[in-house]
């Protein structure tokens, strides 16, 4: 049965519109150009996993009608990626439902300390019911939805990256070892950060995503982590090669299993 990727946020960290910006992008009427946190959800067989819960986590489940959760999985420790978490608390009333974490040590360390009220010894009524699920670089299921790990670097920081099947979902990164792209190699659709034109000591450029996505050879490729400076979206994917896409708040794909 085909697995539904549905794009929750596609925006850098600070999102597009940018807070006091008013160049054209963030002035835009296209909602295509309006972009929350970068986060995906995955959904099979009626299951919903999210990858990374952000600031913008409280908007997205409200805008997708989400009822219910499996699981969220971190890429890394960053606040536009984890800034969200207190949010399960309604999935916690109305489910009956201890959230399911699943991260890095790096990842649990900071969740520990962001959210030190969740896993402290006297616990305040209402506070997020929460459970971690240490991962590694080993693959690992999630509501029968499995998932690969893949490391990559942004910056010196390192964040997973994951395969599922055909399907790679690549954020915050601008370097690849060879032995993490072998993990790659064969992946029908591809996402991955393309921040903006000029290069960038943390995120790949529209230039670098792009040569990636010819380098794994993926029969498609979706573009995420945008900021305003890439420029006006329809602009841009008047721009690309054919197969490479910019992604959107709010769309979906389909993923054969």
């Amino acid at each position: 049965m085909a697995m539904t990727v549905t794009f929750l946020g596609t925006g850098t960290s600070q999102g597009v519109p940018v807070i006091a910006c008013e160049c054209p992008v963030c002035s835009s009427k296209n909602p295509k150009d309006n972009r929350l946190r970068s986060s995906i959800m995955i959904t099979r067989d009626g299951q919903n996993v999210v990858v990374d819960s952000g600031p913008d986590f409280r908007q997205q489940m409200l805008r997708e009608k989400v009822k219910a959760i499996a699981g969220i999985v971190f890429t890394h420790e960053h606040k536009d990626h984890i800034a969200g978490l207190d949010e399960v608390r309604a999935f916690n009333y109305f489910n009956q439902w201890r959230a399911q974490v699943y991260c890095s040590a790096l990842v649990e360390a900071a969740l520990r300390r962001e959210f030190a009220y969740a896993f402290a010894e006297m616990k305040y009524p209402g506070i997020p019911e929460i459970d971690l699920n240490h991962i590694t670089l080993q693959p690992f299921e999630v509501a029968g939805i499995p998932f690969t790990p893949i490391e990559v670097l942004h910056f010196k920081l390192p964040v997973f990256a994951y395969r599922i099947g055909d399907f790679t979902y690549i954020t915050d990164a601008n370097a690849i070892t060879d032995e993490e792209k072998a993990k790659i190699k064969g992946t029908k659709i591809l996402v991955l950060n393309a921040l903006r034109r000029e290069k960038h000591p943390s995120h790949f450029n529209l230039e670098e995503a792009i040569a990636l996505s010819r380098e794994i050879g993926a029969e498609t490729t979706w573009l995420t982590h945008i900021s305003h400076q890439l420029g006006l979206h329809d602009e841009v994917q008047r721009e690309l090669p054919s197969g490479i896409h910019l992604a959107w708040d709010g769309l979906k794909i389909e993923i054969p299993t």
